[in-house]
């Protein structure tokens, strides 16, 4: 089975510790190992900024044993490039950093930071990059380190984090990651048995785009049917122009014998279509499976509220935790972009399903972490080697 692997090399001598006041302020983060460390990465996205504290434990280098304890995200429309969304990402950023330091006691060496590649692309577009510098600078002087290290991550920088950090080594050259964002997909795989060549895969077509082109063409009539059959025509153009080009220029087919979808629409499909494997970070899924979903977001979208999802489970604790990730999905998407995402899912996923071979397929849902994991380990490497 897939499983989620986040696979560190943490060098044994900077795994210190936990000090007793670390413990106390950590009791509410429900630490799963023994002599564990704690992470947090930190990341201005197009949306906004997330913060994500993970677990490693002390076998992660063999085992992938890893704990995600918080998982926060503040809107700012830190793209927009304006001085309001500046100064309330800039406050979101200083203010997660923070919380991780003093309410969590997570040492500074161990807090991540990075401004993501849909940030960097968007503002290298509208030239709008001195708000990136002006960002970082302000950051290190409101917390008081002009040392701090603040990653601005490209495209392919960002799609090799992803990779390293989700897929297991045991999988690592026969797996194509593919992370669907909001406004675009971006992944990859190793072609050559080594992780020094990375092919990128990338496409402009996102859930937010998708959904959004779609509804440009719906002019007068705003009805669900209308969305439907006008997403059905973005999504065979989009697919004919784009999709089926990006696949076979990749290669990717005849290499993978894994294909695993990260990223919004990919939690989403997972939490909603499985939602007795509550607990499983990477659900298998079949194309057939996909297409029945996508066809009931349409016809029966109440099937998916967060009230009838909780009805697989007769364990009380699991109801709560399943009811909890619904209402989440439900709070992040609606039901056209839902639609739009799961369309765009499966348009990709026809590209390596054919009579004669049919690729395995994986939903992740803990995506937004990976880079964490991965950054790690690359940080802590070059310690060591300087």
């Amino acid at each position: 089975m897939f499983h989620i692997h986040f696979k560190r090399s943490i060098i044994v001598s900077v795994c210190l510790c936990v000090s007793v006041s670390f413990l106390s302020a950590q009791n509410n983060l429900k630490l799963k190992y023994n002599n564990s460390t704690v992470y947090t990465g930190i990341e201005v996205g197009s949306k906004g900024v997330k913060m994500s504290m993970v677990e490693l434990g002390k076998n992660a280098q063999s085992n992938g044993s890893f704990n995600i304890l918080k998982d926060t995200s503040v809107n700012t429309d830190f793209i927009s490039f304006n001085e309001s969304t500046f100064s309330a990402t800039l406050n979101a950023l200083c203010g997660l950093y923070e919380t991780a330091r003093k309410d969590y006691k997570i040492s500074d060496k161990r807090i991540f930071t990075a401004i993501s590649s849909g940030v960097k692309m968007q503002a290298e577009k509208d030239e709008k990059t001195e708000f990136i510098k002006k960002l970082i600078d302000s950051f290190k002087i409101r917390i008081n380190d002009q040392s701090k290290t603040v990653a601005v991550i490209d495209v392919k920088q960002e799609a090799l984090l992803s990779h390293l950090g989700i897929v297991p080594e045991s999988r690592r050259y026969s797996t194509f990651l593919i992370d669907i964002g909001s406004g675009n997909t971006k992944g990859g795989y190793f072609p050559y048995g080594n992780t020094k060549d990375f092919y990128l895969f990338q496409l402009n077509w996102g859930t937010k785009s998708m959904s959004n082109a779609a509804d440009k063409r719906m002019e007068e009539d705003k009805s669900l049917g209308n969305y439907q059959k006008q997403l059905t025509r973005t999504l065979s153009q989009a697919e004919n122009a784009d999709i089926i080009y990006a696949v076979n220029a990749s290669g990717a087919y005849p290499l993978s014998d894994y294909i695993a979808f990260s990223g919004g629409a990919a939690w989403a499909a997972a939490t909603l279509m499985h939602p007795e494997l509550i607990d499983n970070a990477v659900i298998s899924v079949t194309f057939e499976e996909v297409v029945k979903y996508y066809e009931k977001l349409y016809t029966s979208f109440a099937n998916f509220s967060p009230e009838n999802l909780a009805k697989t489970s007769e364990d009380n604790n699991e109801k709560a935790a399943i009811m909890k990730a619904a209402k989440t999905v439900h709070g992040v998407f609606d039901q056209k972009s839902l639609m739009a995402g799961t369309g765009l899912l499966l348009k990709i996923m026809r590209q390596f399903s054919s009579l004669y071979e049919t690729k395995q397929f994986y939903l992740v849902k803990n995506g937004q972490v990976g880079w964490i994991s991965a950054y790690v380990d690359q940080s802590q490497k070059e310690t060591v080697s300087k």
